[in-house]
């Protein structure tokens, strides 16, 4: 049958508006041609920064990498990590769930990469962390959850004018550790503007091993290193008794900490080991690596690691996000700082913000009808999957939310990948077996099935 003129003009205009989108892409002046050593891929990355205070000259610094496949029909997702002031491009995007790991010499292909569901676009937040920078050192101070929230929102704000055809793209927030303070505090404010107009086409955020209230996070860690015999039974009831971490933070910055205290965490440190990582329990660590996921939550920061993954990819990050060649291909610059470090030394974080609760916030949101997931890697004693799992249970019982989906063991192909619960049709837990604090990293397969499954909104698979 022959084509109406009409149709024939329509997919003529139909054809022209793809063929724009796609020039804009290509020729975006954030386009990142080729990172150093990179594989041949097929999909586009972009990088840069968007000024999000004009009076301090402060900008953040993103990397985007475009779905491996149709990108145009596939969500946008944002990654944030923890610290207060670790690195979302270098921990998040090169160690964790990004397209690419350095090996010492190239780049190496994950074929684990959340890419391959999602545009993924990686923030270094806030200001002072990576490659952000602002020209007024006192942008470094005192900066806390609110002011991060804001630059955050201003941020994307920005990067939606830099890339207009993502605005009504569904939109998720995923992160871990600390940014169970970033993201809950973000999604709120992104839920408020939407009430005015609606900006922002938010439908869920995912929070891995996230600290959402401290003393039970944080309280949880006597029963975790007993329980995989990492102390003694001694020290345990000690731990249980002299430290109540709801106050340890505001007390040790006051000097305030009980001495009882103070020998009981000590004996806890001499009994674990400094050989054996905090972040994961039961695997290797490079014994050269000083690196951290967080310098506030272990005073003693160790890197997570794995058997089959190279344990010592952190120090192969710093040095590729030093290289001259790599920082040009990235369209990044040091402003006020030597070098590019995973975790910032210049950022004065209010950490006593780590004792503000955030799970109310996420409650608010699952009455907003923003999808939570809060998943844990469950070889991790920093932030144990005991708390979260009592905090949103609890939480599930404040909001009167029924269990849709009882507590189940999900697979990865024929094995175990973890354990799961739903509750109504909004919040769900899950733990990835055999994870670290840095799931994605340790457990790459199942981390990505996980995240899959959060996106299309499905149950985990309950068989093989």
């Amino acid at each position: 049958m022959a084509k109406s003129p009409q149709l024939h003009h329509s997919l003529l205009l139909l054809c022209f508006l793809l063929m724009n989108i796609n020039e804009s892409s290509s020729s975006h002046s954030d386009k990142i041609h080729e990172l150093p050593g990179q594989p041949q891929v097929g999909f586009q990355q972009f990088s840069g920064y968007v000024k999000v205070d004009a009076q301090k000259n402060t900008s953040l610094f993103y990397y985007f990498v475009e779905a491996e496949k149709d990108p145009s029909s596939k969500p946008l997702v944002l990654w944030l990590n923890g610290g207060p002031g670790c690195s979302s491009l270098g921990v998040g995007a090169f160690s964790e769930n990004g397209p690419f790991r350095p090996n010492g010499k190239i780049l190496l292909r994950n074929k684990y990469s959340w890419n391959r569901e999602a545009n993924m676009l990686y923030l270094e937040t806030p200001v002072g962390v990576g490659f952000s920078y602002s020209t007024n050192s006192s942008s470094y101070v005192a900066v806390d959850d609110k002011a991060t929230a804001r630059a955050n929102l201003i941020f994307l704000r920005g990067w939606f004018r830099k890339f207009p055809q993502y605005r009504k793209r569904d939109l998720f927030l995923t992160g871990e550790s600390y940014a169970g303070h970033y993201i809950p505090q973000l999604a709120k404010l992104m839920v408020e503007v939407n009430r005015k107009r609606k900006v922002f086409n938010l439908k869920g955020i995912a929070l891995g091993n996230p600290v959402l209230e401290y003393a039970t996070d944080f309280n949880s860690r006597a029963e975790y290193l007993w329980s995989h015999g990492l102390i003694s039974d001694t020290t345990y009831k000690m731990f249980n008794s002299v430290c109540n971490y709801s106050r340890y933070v505001s007390e040790y910055y006051r000097d305030a900490v009980s001495p009882t205290c103070l020998r009981v965490i000590n004996q806890v440190n001499a009994e674990t080991s400094n050989f054996v990582d905090k972040y994961d329990v039961t695997l290797d660590v490079c014994i050269s690596s000083v690196l951290s996921q967080s310098k506030v939550l272990n005073p003693k920061p160790q890197k997570v690691s794995d058997q089959t993954i190279d344990v010592c990819v952190d120090d192969k990050v710093v040095k590729y996000l030093n290289r001259r060649d790599v920082q040009r291909a990235l369209h990044a610059r040091l402003v006020g700082v030597r070098q590019w470090d995973a975790c910032s030394n210049i950022l004065d974080y209010e950490v006593l913000n780590v004792e503000l609760p955030t799970i109310s916030i996420v409650g608010s949101l699952v009455k907003a009808g923003i999808s939570v997931l809060v998943y844990s890697g469950d070889q991790d004693s920093v932030i144990p999957l005991m708390g979260s799992r009592t905090l949103v249970d609890k939480l599930a019982s404040e909001l009167g939310l029924k269990t849709t989906v009882p507590y189940r063991v999900w697979f990865q192909g024929k094995q175990v990948g973890g354990w799961t619960q739903v509750y109504g049709n909004a919040l769900s837990f899950a733990t990835i077996r055999d994870a670290s604090h840095e799931a994605p990293f340790s457990q790459p397969e199942r981390s990505l099935i996980l995240f899959k499954s959060f996106l299309q909104g499905n149950p985990l698979p309950a068989s093989f």
